[in-house]
Parts: C-alpha cells; structure tokens; sequence
C-alpha cells in the first residue's frame, strides 16, 4: 500500500553485511518509495543482505558512493554504522541541505507504544531479552497489565513493518547501540523508560572519547520528561554522564548485594531539587540524590554469574515501573535460558562444560564472563582482531582466575604479554597459542580436567578469523558436538 513516502527518492546508505539497512530498505519500498540501496562494499560481499532484498523495485550503488546519486535525494537514511564524521558522502548531503535520519528514528517518530530503552557497553543484550521474558510472562498471566510485547532495535529485526501492529498498550523494549543513540539526538526523543547498564571502555574508534562515547549514550534520558523514568546501576561509576536527572525524570536503582547474592531496587522517585551540589563517590557527578536503603529481595537464575543477576535486577526495576509483580517476574528469570553467543552452555563432554561466549568482545565482557566461574576452573580461549584494545586488566584477571589461556588471532601475542606481566604465581594459568580455531579448541579440550569448564571469551572483535562473532560461535558450537 503507498505511504508517506510514496514517490519520494530516497538513498539508503549503507545495507551491511549483516543487513543492518534490510529492514528499512524493506519498510521504504512498500512505502512505494524511490530507493536507491549504496554501500562501500562491493556485490559480493554483500550477497547475503542482498538476497534478502530479492523482489524488490530498487536501485543499486555498490563498491563505493557516487556523489552524483545525491541529485533529487529528498531524504538519506544512514546506517548506524557509517562514522558520519569520516563520510564525504554524508558531509556532501548535508551541504546540499538533504535531510537525513536512520532506521530507528524513523522507528520512534511513528511508534505508539511505549518505549522501554536499554543501552550500555556490556548487558544490555541479555538485560533486554529479561526485560521481553518477564512482561510475556506478565502479559499471559494477565492481559490487563499491558498489551503485546515486541522487541527489536540491536537484539532482533527491523520493527518498521509491524508499526501499524503495535498499539498504545503494547510494550516495546528496545536494546539501543552508541550509534543509534547518536542518531537519536536528531529527533530529541528518549524512551519512557531508559536502562543504563554501565560505561566500559570501547568504539573509541568511532567516538574518539570516552566523553564522546558517553554523550551519544546520554540520548536515552537526555529528552525524557517528568513522568518518565531512567534506570541507573548501583555502584557503577556514571561521572561521564551529562547532565544525568536534569530532566526532572523519575530515578529509580538496581544493583546486586555480591555476598548474599540478593538483588538489589530501589525505584523511589528520590530527586534532588536542581541547582543543588552534584553528589560524589562511585555513582559520579549525579544531581540526582542516592538511595539510603534499597529493598533486597531473592532471585533464582538458569544462568551463571552475578553479571546475569545484576541484568535480573534491571529487569525487575522495569517490571515493577508496568505494574507487574515481583513473584511473576521471578517466576520468567527462573526459567530464562539466555542468550546465543552469550554465556551460553552449549554442552557437556567428559565432565567438562563448554560455554559459548562470543559476543564478549571487549576485555571488560570477556573478565566478567570469567568471573562467573570458580577461580582456576576455567580454559578460556581468548583473541582476535585488533582494534586498539588494553589488555592490562585482563591478563590480571586471567593470571589470577583462568586455569589455562588459549589465545588467538592477531592480538594473540598482546595478550600473552598482558599474562605474562602479571603471572606472579608459580602456579599460574597455562599460556598457549593457536594458529587456527580447529587446534584452539584441541589444546583447549586437553588443558580442561573433569569439573572445569572451557570458556569461548575472546574479548576481541572477530574479523581476522570470522565473518562476525555469530560465525564465530557457531563454529565451536560444531567443533564441541563433533
């Protein structure tokens, strides 16, 4: 059926190899708009993504930008992906005064449900699939607490097509990237409730900053309202967020008591009045004041690690916000069985597990991953491709905790080094390397004794080796089954 954009010709820059512009290409030809699909990479690297677009009345640029494709561009949908500050092709359509927005932002403007939005460097995968499991649970006890639930944005597919679908009582829960939250800003629009998870250290390739990268976040609460709600983590260091609580925005908090393993809410709207001094000490520069004493209360997991009980936390302080009750949410985190390539136990041999972690692709997610598991129970296989990463902190955390280290990819050597300097023990964690993920996972199986674990961690991007981390999990899910 035509649409808004019936007859409009509008460029879609940049589909992807993991068909990151699909959805919208997609949603934009059954507007009946004029599409042209542009992109750096050239046909058949995009086959894929391409195939995925069969049937469809577009045009095509591919294996580079052709300025001359700007002229009587009414609108340019850009791609997360596309570092706009690097782009000629996205300078030259500014200059030509050609508007331009992305995928979800063409999502917020139109959507009627509400907004649940989750960002952070680590979590907000698992923390958004919670936060989907606990309001099905709710919705099929009863109806009356809100409607459907969809989930989209980083974690699934495109939700343009379903917009006509989704009503004003539907929940929608997105997981929302640096990047499309840096989009976001053109439309000064935040969810009605955001969930931070914490800041670590990446993408400073793209942002450059650690204040840059902490700004572009900043989008989720940034344009929020009074009877809206943001979500902080209790003892994270949030100093990089701007202007946090200046919205006037309920505040409520989520943590985790480590010793007695018991989550941690506090959802009280406890503001400080503005202009009053920032509040210091591990939650950073807050104009927004602490809770003195957040309510404890017990939670079971089918998951491992307090990180996963820290994630059940969030979801819980989003489920109390939409009315459900505590026993309903505890009852959905019981049985939730996580995520791909996240933590995920992918099986039993010999008496050792084998847990596919291969979304951990920063230090930071590959030693919290390992801290889920006895200190010196644990083979991780760790490395890959090098995008400028620290390894200091995590060959600490791999001299003190892992059994043995497997290391690959090119930043294999950068990471023995980062062991080395810190195995003070005489006892200290087996070093090895691999020149391929076949003898990885050999060395690997023959480090790990009945009761340990052989942990895929690699705290690095998967380029060098794989296609993506997705490639990457599959291939040891196979190597562990064969």
């Amino acid at each position: 059926m035509p649409g808004e954009f019936s007859g409009k010709r509008i460029i879609v820059m940049g589909l992807g190899r993991f068909g990151g512009g699909i959805g919208v290409t997609r949603w934009l030809c059954a507007q009946g708009a004029r599409v042209l699909v542009t992109d750096l990479a050239g046909e058949e690297k995009l086959a894929e993504s391409l195939r995925e677009l069969d049937g469809l009345e577009l045009s095509r640029r591919l294996g580079g930008h052709d300025e001359a494709d700007l002229y009587g561009c009414e609108l340019l949908v850009v791609s997360p992906a596309v570092d706009k500050a690097k782009s000629a092709f996205f300078r030259a359509a500014v200059a030509r005064g050609i508007p331009w927005t992305s995928e979800m932002n063409l999502f917020l403007e139109r959507c009627r449900g509400r907004v649940i939005g989750i960002t952070g460097t680590v979590g907000k995968s698992t923390t958004t699939a919670m936060i989907g499991a606990v309001l099905e649970r709710a919705r099929s006890a009863s109806s009356r607490v809100h409607g459907n639930v969809w989930l989209g944005g980083n974690i699934g597919k495109s939700l343009l097509d379903d917009l006509p679908s989704i009503g004003d009582r539907d929940v929608v829960v997105l997981e929302l990237s640096s990047f499309q939250l840096e989009d976001a800003g053109q439309i000064r629009c935040s969810p009605h409730i955001s969930v931070i998870t914490n800041l670590r250290d990446n993408h400073l390739d793209r942002h450059g900053t650690m204040e840059a990268y902490a700004a572009a976040k900043a989008n989720i609460y940034r344009h929020q309202r009074p009877q809206d709600w943001l979500i902080l983590p209790l003892d994270e260091d949030l100093t990089l967020f701007p202007e946090l609580g200046a919205s006037g925005q309920q505040i409520g908090w989520y943590g985790v008591d480590r010793a007695a393993r018991r989550v941690l809410l506090s959802t009280v709207a406890d503001r400080q009045p503005k202009g009053t001094p920032a509040a210091t000490g591990a939650r950073g520069g807050c104009r927004i004041a602490m809770p003195v004493e957040p309510e404890a209360i017990d939670v079971t997991l089918a998951i491992p690690g307090l990180h996963n009980l820290m994630n059940a936390a969030a979801a819980i302080s989003v489920s109390r916000i939409l009315g459900v009750e505590d026993d309903v949410a505890r009852a959905a985190l019981a049985t939730f069985a996580g995520l791909p390539h996240r933590l995920e136990f992918v099986g039993e041999r010999g008496g050792v597990r084998y847990y596919n972690d291969s979304k951990a692709t920063t230090p930071e997610a590959a030693m919290t991953s390992l801290a889920a598991f006895e200190p010196r129970t644990a083979v991780l296989i760790v490395g890959g491709s090098d995008k400028g990463s620290d390894f200091a902190a995590l060959g600490r955390a791999i001299a003190e905790c892992a059994k043995a280290a497997v290391c690959i990819g090119q930043t294999a050597e950068r990471i023995i080094a980062a062991i080395r300097a810190n195995r003070a023990r005489a006892d200290g964690p087996a070093i090895v390397s691999a020149s391929d993920f076949a003898s990885a996972m050999s060395t690997a199986r023959r480090l790990a004794q009945s009761g340990d674990v052989v942990l895929l961690s690699p705290a690095c991007a998967s380029y060098d080796w794989f296609r993506n981390y997705e490639d990457r999990g599959d291939q040891f899910r196979q190597l562990v089954h064969s």
